[in-house]
């Protein structure tokens, strides 16, 4: 994501600051999907290793019910990675394109808002 280091505003003698654009860019949501989608993918298959090498019997089992193919074993890890890696995946997505949504019209409506505020006076001058 490359982001423009200032945004002019409408009259071109303010910059915004770097660090300011960066707040209000939007999020790759790919890449964000990408990213929850292998943590959470490594979270599972780090949880189901680590009850098998524990021998321990934790709500594990539990997952088997939501997730076809899974159980908690060797290969039962492999398959928690790929379902933590396509539901993370799609839970990441959604997150990012909702706050892109938010603040795309919380930036609309303080525009419109600042827009109004400006020409208020318009038709008292005419």
């Amino acid at each position: 994501m490359t982001a423009p280091a200032t945004i002019r505003r409408s009259s071109g003698a303010e910059e915004m600051p770097p660090a300011l654009v960066m707040a209000f860019a939007p999020l790759h949501k790919r890449a964000f999907g990408v990213a929850v989608g292998a943590a959470t993918g490594l979270m599972f298959c780090l949880a189901t290793v680590v009850v098998l090498l524990r021998g321990t019997d934790v709500g594990l089992y539990l997952l088997d019910e939501y997730f076809y193919g899974y159980s908690v074993s060797w290969g039962g890890a492999l398959i928690g990675l790929l379902w933590g890696f396509a539901v993370g995946f799609v839970a990441g997505w959604f997150i990012a394109f909702c706050r892109n949504l938010a603040l795309a019209i919380s930036i609309f409506i303080s525009r419109t808002r600042g827009e109004l505020h400006a020409t208020a006076d318009f038709l008292d001058h005419i």
